[in-house]
């Protein structure tokens, strides 16, 4: 039960709609020198690439920002984290921050105090990204990496840093490894919008993001992927963005603990109609959503986990090719 507690922490996100502009956004962001507002810094030391790591949503208690960050919190982030730790820490440098995320409560706001919550949680993530980059990357390549609240975080980064024919956006995106928002979406809009996000088209494309949301395939609309919407997914057991089956037989490992050894083969899988990752070869009475905001069929709470070593080798494989053109 604590460790369906922890999981169900994990998956909390928030609309995508909240994103917006609003006057008057509380607070400075958190002074990121200060190595007590990182939940990883340089983890990993060795590590010949970098990981900018974004916590998913942990905070319920809070009325709309996680404004007090104390000690119990600070740990749902770690724990949080660590469960998504073992995708990346083979190859990557670490640096994940603590942020003053959106609760879970700022639905019950308006949406313009929704929007001034948005901008408050991304504020500081921004910040720590400019931080890190001018302090810690010299020149390294990078990864970003977020599930659910904090693969839109990813989203948002991107706009900010690494689009446009600005020298330090080129820059961005010339060390740009790729972008793991998973829990996510990269909508036909938000590229034509932002034409430097570009998403994966295969297992071995630099620069690009990867992004998908797993349901069982009954399902016409989620929190994540509203009615309407179409996402432009990536399926990790085939690298392949249409509606190819994937076996079970490809699944190399999921883990759905921190610590748990892989199971092989749980699950195949194939991307459907409206983008969303259909996964195969296990009932939904396995797997309940764990949360009132996503309804039977939604396998949100799993999205990592399900395809556990398949992330981790695509990890190493993209990192081993960034590097490799660097000689």
């Amino acid at each position: 039960m604590k460790k369906l507690i922890s999981l169900v922490l994990c998956a909390l996100i928030l609309l995508a709609a909240f994103w917006g502009t609003a006057e008057n956004t509380p607070a400075e962001p958190l002074d990121y020198a200060d190595r007590s507002n990182w939940a990883y810094f340089r983890l990993g030391e060795d590590m010949p690439a970098d990981v900018f790591l974004i916590c998913p949503t942990v905070d319920t208690k809070s009325p709309a920002n996680a404004f007090d960050l104390n000690e119990k919190l600070r740990g749902r982030f770690v724990s949080a984290l660590d469960l998504e730790k073992g995708i990346y820490e083979d190859s990557g440098r670490l640096y994940a921050p603590y942020y003053r995320q959106m609760s879970t409560n700022v639905f019950k706001l308006s949406a313009g105090e929704q929007k001034q919550a948005a901008q408050t949680a991304y504020k500081d993530v921004s910040e720590a990204f400019s931080w890190y980059l001018e302090h810690e990357n010299d020149g390294r390549g990078i990864i970003l990496a977020g599930f659910s609240q904090g693969a839109q975080m990813c989203v948002e980064l991107l706009k900010e840093y690494f689009c446009g024919d600005t020298n330090q956006a080129q820059e961005l995106r010339s060390r740009l490894i790729t972008v793991y928002a998973i829990g996510w979406t990269v909508t036909e809009e938000l590229v034509r919008d932002y034409p430097d996000i570009v998403p994966a088209q295969s297992e071995t494309d630099l620069g690009t993001v990867v992004s998908f949301d797993c349901e069982d395939g009954s399902l016409t609309e989620t929190i994540i992927l509203p009615a309407g919407v179409k996402t432009l997914s990536i399926n990790p057991l085939n690298w392949k963005t249409d509606g190819t089956p994937a076996d079970k037989t490809l699944n190399k490992g999921a883990v759905m603990s921190e610590g748990a050894a892989p199971a092989a083969e749980l699950c195949g899988a194939y991307i459907g109609s409206r983008g969303e990752l259909v996964v195969t070869d296990i009932s939904a009475s396995d797997y309940p959503p764990g949360l009132y905001l996503f309804p039977e069929g939604s396998y949100h709470l799993y999205d990592y986990m399900f395809f556990f070593m398949n992330l981790k080798e695509n990890i190493a494989l993209r990192t081993n090719l960034y590097l490799a053109s660097c000689r």
